[in-house]
């Protein structure tokens, strides 16, 4: 059999003695290769601005997620409907979004990433700009393309941190994932604030949702031209040529028995849970509580001008920026002392926002300055895992898996986070309400959403659960480590071979 035939996917545990001389004797030419091919197969500069197009299209994707709760006050008036009906328009988006999330994640570890995101992002920018033309008696129209949007959002979100990921390691990694996610509430801020003052100029929150879809095709033809397909694992010297690829199940199982991966899946959750509340109430219950106290006036002319959703747009942008660069802050000044250091950080962030959440709740009535201010400190602290929990599940998880994680991750959080939490939050409200006075539209609300309070504690216990892992499964990550019976590669005959684990162990 030819020493030049292909062997497995992984590397055999004995090299061949002949090899070793060759690569010693040709070693000067093949660093020089190496310096001028990155082992990714991209360029420095192409690598950067990929990570920045990669950025630009994540602030898009949560603009186009908060428009319409920077406008909801203006939609429940159009189409006349209680905060059941409005819960359900980020529900229905999230459903669609996370259900199709594994699709996407099991053709991202397979396939050209660059292609499916470019047809994703076209998909979801043409649906957007259909939803803005729904008419006041079809309000089923405007759930079902809020729907749709999600199967183009869900070709993104799945795939694009794992192109970051085969582009840089370790330290270099985390930076561009905080530039990454800086985007999220950046551009969930951008959200509130292009959809209410649109709204303001034009008199219409239909133009709202036609911001997004002309930007959206703008980035796809940046995918198409700029962006290049990196090889995956390459760029931790495990090119996917030589990386052990398994079926679908296998991951699957492969991932639920990833403690680190399966606990800080859960405190994440918790994340979207809170966050996914606060972005569609927030500027509603500050509206209800300016109408209640008498600063505003009552929304009756089918327009519901309004400076909350500006504010607190504003304050996204800005809180989202210093929590995510004071937690990936924190935890590399940490990491000095623990390598438990992320999942401690992420912790802290949820258990510290709780108290500050629940005072911007109860002062809403009796003070609008102490109500900013602490919602201020609370998203702060909410924000300083985002980069920080990407950046776990990259490193707790071996290449040929992540998009798969990603995926999975997707899901979970989102089916017990962001997709039942609107509507949970706004069926208790309804529940609570005794009348339709104002004193009671803003109470209501006003109680349901302490439960986020609550949300955020048990959040921080999950993240605390995964620092009691966090080193182990990153060892067996970085070394390729099987979990249980899952195969691995022994030499057999020359060649090498796929056994169970069990059968090796002494």
């Amino acid at each position: 059999m030819s020493q030049d035939e292909p062997t497995s996917d992984t590397a055999p545990f004995f090299s061949d003695d002949s090899e070793a001389e060759a690569q010693e004797q040709h070693g000067g030419a093949v660093d020089q290769r190496q310096e001028e091919a990155p082992a990714s197969g991209v360029s420095g500069v192409r690598a950067l601005l990929t990570v920045l197009i990669l950025s630009y299209i994540n602030l898009l994707n949560y603009m186009d997620r908060f428009t319409v709760a920077g406008v909801l006050p203006d939609i429940e008036h159009y189409f006349g409907i209680d905060d059941e009906k409005s819960g359900l328009l980020q529900t229905v988006f999230i459903c669609s979004y996370m259900f199709l999330a594994p699709l996407f994640g099991y053709l991202g570890d397979r396939y050209n990433r660059r292609l499916i995101m470019s047809v994703g992002i076209a998909f979801w920018s043409l649906v957007t700009l259909a939803s803005s033309y729904t008419p006041k008696e079809h309000f089923w129209l405007l759930l079902l393309t809020r729907g749709l949007v999600g199967v183009g959002e869900a070709s993104y979100s799945t795939i694009a941190p794992t192109i970051i990921a085969d582009l840089y390691v370790d330290e270099r990694r985390t930076n561009m994932l905080s530039v990454f996610y800086f985007a999220v509430p950046v551009g969930s801020g951008l959200g509130y604030i292009a959809g209410s003052q649109v709204s303001n100029v034009t008199k219409d929150w239909h133009w709202a949702l036609r911001v997004t879809p002309v930007l959206g095709l703008v980035a796809v033809l940046l995918l198409l031209l700029v962006v290049k397909e990196p090889k995956r694992g390459a760029i931790e010297a495990r090119s996917e040529d030589h990386l052990h690829r398994t079926n679908w199940l296998t991951d699957l199982r492969a991932l639920i028995k990833n403690s680190s991966f399966v606990l800080s899946t859960f405190g994440f959750t918790a994340v979207a849970f809170v966050t996914g509340s606060l972005a569609l109430w927030a500027p509603t219950f500050l509206l209800r509580a300016a109408i209640f106290t008498g600063k505003k006036a009552p929304c009756v002319d089918g327009h519901c001008a309004s400076s909350d959703s500006l504010i607190f747009g504003a304050i996204t942008c800005v809180t989202g920026v210093l929590g995510v660069a004071s937690g990936v802050q924190v935890s590399r000044q940490l990491k000095k002392k623990t390598a438990r250091a992320d999942p401690l950080v992420c912790a802290a962030g949820l258990l510290l926002s709780a108290p500050f959440l629940y005072l911007a709740i109860v002062f809403a009535e009796s003070s609008t300055v102490a109500t900013y201010v602490f919602i201020f400190l609370g998203e702060t602290f909410l924000s300083m895992n985002w980069a920080i929990v990407a950046d776990i599940l990259l490193y707790v998880v071996v290449p040929t898996r992540r998009s798969t994680a990603e995926a999975l991750q997707i899901v979970i959080s989102h089916l017990f986070g962001d997709a039942g939490s609107p509507y949970l939050i706004g069926v208790v409200s309804d529940s609570l309400r005794r009348s339709d006075s104002f004193l009671w539209q803003f109470r209501s609300l006003q109680l349901s959403l302490l439960l986020c309070t609550f949300v955020s504690v048990v959040g921080g216990a999950f993240f605390l659960a995964t620092a009691l892992f966090i080193e182990r499964d990153r060892c067996r990550a970085e070394k390729g480590t099987p979990t249980d019976d899952e195969p691995i590669v022994v030499p057999k005959s020359g060649r090498s071979t796929r056994v169970p684990v069990s059968s090796v162990l002494i």
